[in-house]
């Protein structure tokens, strides 16, 4: 066998799982938190629902990587967790943000079973979607910037931490940086600070409401975001590997897990996009059918995780101002940058992108909903205000 020996070539399977876990972690739990606790999550509730998420996501990890013999990676929505940290805290508080996070996944599980929903999802203009996301990114994305003239000497460190490992590794840049993080914070004595029982982790059970506005406001954007910029991506790299484990088992499993999760806290789960080619590509395991390997040792390393949730959470309560936002904040710089030129690159739909984006990142609150959806609206009306004008044009010219 190419590479290596065959136990070899096993274990950088299972090596290279682990790294997916843990880029897949380490990048991006400091949006989930901040998300979670936008839409007022208090710390307990936040630490359940990153247990649940691990859990979740571990558990389809393993169970969908073993059954279909196929890479197959889960992670939880980061893009819906940006999309709740740019959020305000709902009329109903955390217990009505749960019930739009049921929602989303009931919508998502449906989409498994529905073929023509998912086509609908499908048929949202892509530029569109991505501006949404982009607006919704801009304001947490600015955050490090801001953090670092307010307290530079927590922040600086870390910053510049990404930034030499963005030249030299840049797949370990978030990571590094969240490694400078936890040496300002050892420095600062945060660590000698924390409860230990609070680093327990235990599950939170949150009883939804159903706040029409929240369903609208977060449990929309929530399933738009999912759908658009983890399912639909992470099928596609699963695709360009070879593997194609269709659609309606994975859907149905995130979402009937997103929505049974959110009962602990759990915003949404969905199928990896990115991190997903660290366990399908070739550098896993020179033989295709034996990626599946990686998937399952990158299952067990969310599931480790999961036990770490309770410190992590307190880790992050404890940390210097403005640190846990500048981890999320570079961790989506790269998200923001991908969702930007997608939303600005066509000609044809580049001003309904700019103002799905501006509208998105404004903030602003109509009818209790906030600007993500407002801003998917307006780009809506202006892409047909500019499809009439082709079709006047059209008209003239002939």
């Amino acid at each position: 066998m190419a590479g290596g020996s065959p136990a070899g070539s096993t274990a950088h399977a299972v090596l290279a799982g682990i790294v997916c876990g843990i880029v897949g972690f380490t990048s991006s739990f400091a949006v989930v938190l901040t998300g979670l606790r936008a839409v007022g999550a208090d710390p307990e509730q936040a630490a359940s629902g990153l247990l649940v998420l691990c859990v979740t996501m571990g558990l389809g990890c393993v169970l969908f990587s073993w059954r279909l013999r196929m890479p197959i990676t889960m992670a939880w929505s980061t893009p819906g967790a940006a999309l709740l940290a740019a959020a305000t805290v709902p009329a109903g508080g955390f217990p009505a943000a749960v019930g739009a996070f049921v929602v989303c996944g009931v919508l998502i599980a449906l989409c498994g079973l529905v073929r023509p929903l998912e086509r609908l999802v499908e048929a949202i203009p892509t530029s569109l979607a991505s501006a949404m996301l982009a607006g919704v990114l801009l304001t947490l994305c600015v955050a490090p910037f801001r953090a670092v003239v307010s307290s530079p000497a927590a922040i600086a460190p870390v910053m510049l931490t990404w930034l030499v490992l963005v030249a030299f590794a840049r797949r370990w840049a978030v990571p590094g940086a969240l490694a400078a993080a936890l040496v300002v914070m050892a420095v600062q004595g945060v660590f000698g600070r924390l409860d230990a029982g609070a680093a327990v982790p235990a599950l939170q059970v949150v009883v939804p409401t159903w706040q029409p506005a929240t369903l609208v406001a977060v449990g929309l954007p929530l399933f738009l975001v999912t759908m658009t910029s983890q399912n639909i991506p992470g099928t596609a790299v699963l695709a360009s590997f070879g593997y194609r484990p269709g659609m309606r088992g994975p859907l149905l499993y995130t979402g009937g897990a997103t929505a049974l999760g959110a009962l602990g806290g759990g915003h949404a789960i969905n199928l990896a996009a990115i991190s997903a080619a660290l366990a399908a590509g070739p550098e896993a395991h020179p033989d295709r059918g034996r990626r599946w390997i990686a998937g399952v040792s990158c299952g067990v390393t969310y599931l480790a995780f999961g036990l770490l949730a309770g410190l992590v959470t307190a880790a992050a309560r404890a940390a210097p101002a403005g640190l846990v936002e500048t981890i999320a904040g570079l961790a989506l710089l790269g998200t923001f940058a991908a969702a930007a030129a997608a939303a600005l690159g066509d000609p044809a739909t580049r001003e309904a992108g700019a103002v799905t984006l501006v509208v998105a990142a404004s903030g602003i609150t109509l009818a209790g909903i906030g600007a993500a959806f407002w801003g998917l609206v307006a780009g809506l009306l202006v892409l047909l205000a500019l499809e009439l004008d082709r079709r006047r044009r059209r008209r003239d010219a002939a």
